[in-house]
């Protein structure tokens, strides 16, 4: 009987490491396949998961703080102004926490964690090759979207390049140190690929600011200080030429401070100008309730209380405003303690640290302009990345093996 229980549970957790993997490959493409995939992949871990390794996992911060987080925005629908509606989908930004210990749990006992990393690698390149046809209009362009954005949106689609850009330089060094000349060569070649598609099709500006900050933390990681100044050498060169050649690179960075010098909420809206006037509003009603907040699902209700008429305003497009506004400092203080631990996490040597740290990082840069942490994609990005990437990490230093991709 007892064996009987231990080949299901083996059969469950199998089948559990099969739709993570397939979670990984769907999220560059198709938010209602993350979310039916996510819903039967949860179903399938809490069949199958070691009770023991979550608990061990829960009392670990980087497994405690995003359930803290979960748990304070669900209680947070309790004390916001709305309706019980408004609160439930301010709450489903909060949902996704919940998988993060669940999946550090799982993938510490799994083998299957870099095929799921895999996934969502290769899965982006079949993007970027569709990104590329479409930028070339070999294939037809997509009604209402960028050119060369086939799915999703501009700053979607850079934040999957950007983490691509470096997953390749850490596969590739990897490949180089040992002896895979022509497996580096390759990755280092896809790298330069996805940066260019950056730098000439997707030209996301969130992008432009997080992959020079990725170089360097790559750089600092696995280089000497000799190498090291030669290599942010090579980066400025390379950020000099790609100005020199994308005048639609150069046109997204010079228009900034006219966008914010000639941005009229009722007349000429504008990217940047809009996001000042975002942080500025929020901070205001940040001021109101700055404790705990105005509530679980109070954003919209807020703005258009700050503006005096109906807002459509959902996301202040910044990560700790957005969380301030509804769970005030303590909501903040956990989000930063939260990021903060899987930094930690990942401040190890190997190839899944060096994929979790360059994960965390984008989402802290990226969320000064966006609420990437609560955005459907990028957010299921950092969810599984981490919590996959965690989960090796941890697997590792609980059996002391040596990591190996």
């Amino acid at each position: 009987m007892g064996g009987d229980n231990l080949s299901t549970n083996r059969q469950l957790a199998g089948l559990a490491d099969c739709l993570a993997i397939a979670l990984a490959a769907s999220l560059p493409w198709s938010t209602s396949a993350t979310s039916i995939l996510g819903w039967i992949w949860l179903v399938l871990v809490l069949l199958s998961l070691d009770r023991a390794t979550l608990a061990a996992t829960l009392r670990r911060p980087a497994g405690g703080l995003p359930l803290a987080l979960f748990l304070l925005g669900l209680v947070g629908m309790a004390w916001g102004h709305v309706s019980w509606v408004d609160r439930y989908y301010g709450f489903d930004s909060f949902e996704k926490l919940f998988a993060i210990p669940l999946l550090l749990a799982q993938f510490q006992r799994s083998r299957r964690g870099y095929q799921v990393l895999a996934a969502f690698l290769i899965s982006a390149t079949v993007l970027l090759v569709v990104s590329w046809l479409a930028a070339f209009w070999i294939l037809p362009p997509r009604p209402n979207k960028d050119i060369g954005v086939f799915v999703k949106d501009r700053i979607t689609q850079g934040t999957e390049f950007t983490l691509c850009v470096l997953f390749l330089l850490e596969l590739a060094l990897l490949a180089w140190r040992q002896g895979k000349r022509l497996a580096a060569l390759a990755a280092y070649v896809v790298s330069g690929v996805f940066f260019l598609n950056i730098v000439f099709v997707t030209v996301s500006r969130t992008s432009l600011v997080t992959v020079p900050v990725l170089l360097l933390i790559f750089g600092a990681r696995h280089f000497r200080p000799r190498q090291l100044a030669v290599f942010i050498l090579v980066i400025v060169m390379a950020g000099g030429l790609a100005a020199a050649l994308s005048p639609h690179l150069r046109e997204r960075v010079v228009q900034i401070p006219a966008e914010i010098t000639t941005f009229d909420p009722h007349g000429h809206d504008t990217s940047a100008g809009a996001r000042i006037a975002f942080w500025r509003t929020s901070l205001e009603i940040m001021g109101s309730a700055p404790l705990l907040g105005h509530g679980t699902g109070s954003i919209n209700a807020e703005f258009s209380e700050a503006a005096g008429r109906p807002s459509n305003a959902t996301n202040p497009h910044n990560q700790t405003l957005t969380v301030g506004i509804q769970l005030g400092i303590v909501g903040i203080v956990l989000l930063i303690a939260m990021w903060i631990a899987h930094l930690r996490l990942f401040l190890a040597p190997g190839i899944a640290a060096g994929v979790g740290l360059t994960i965390v990082v984008e989402n802290v840069v990226g969320s000064l302009f966006n609420s990437q942490l609560f955005d459907f994609t990028q957010g299921w990005i950092y969810v599984v990345g981490a919590g996959v990437a965690g989960g090796v990490v941890l697997g590792r230093n609980r059996t002391g093996t040596a990591e190996s991709a």
